[in-house]
């Protein structure tokens, strides 16, 4: 029976740098393109996956654990992430009944 070391280290390095750009590049995409705030939020998580995958896949194949613990790092501050930034999206559609960050300008005074 393979191990999940054993499964992860089947598969070239090559594929998950490929694979990690691919989700990086189609974040990046989201946060310029849209303009709702939640999709946008959405978007930075896809990055933060595409950085977590990446760090995992270099961890195993370096035999270092270093880039497991930066991955458990970046997943906690996600969800920090995620937490403040409905409360605040909940606080802006309560404010303007709309969730598009064109709409945050009359928010200023």
């Amino acid at each position: 029976m393979q191990t999940v070391t054993q499964t992860i280290q089947s598969v070239p390095l090559n594929h998950y740098i490929l694979f990690s750009a691919i989700i990086f590049a189609i974040g990046v995409i989201g946060v310029l393109i849209r303009r709702n705030a939640i999709v946008i939020f959405m978007s930075v998580e896809l990055m933060l996956n595409a950085v977590n995958v990446l760090l995992a896949a270099f961890s195993v194949y370096h035999n270092d654990a270093s880039g497991q613990v930066f991955v458990f790092f970046i997943m906690a501050l996600a969800a920090a992430e995620v937490a403040v930034g409905l409360a605040i999206i909940v606080m802006i559609y309560r404010n303007t009944h709309s969730t598009d960050i064109n709409v945050l300008n009359k928010l200023k005074w």
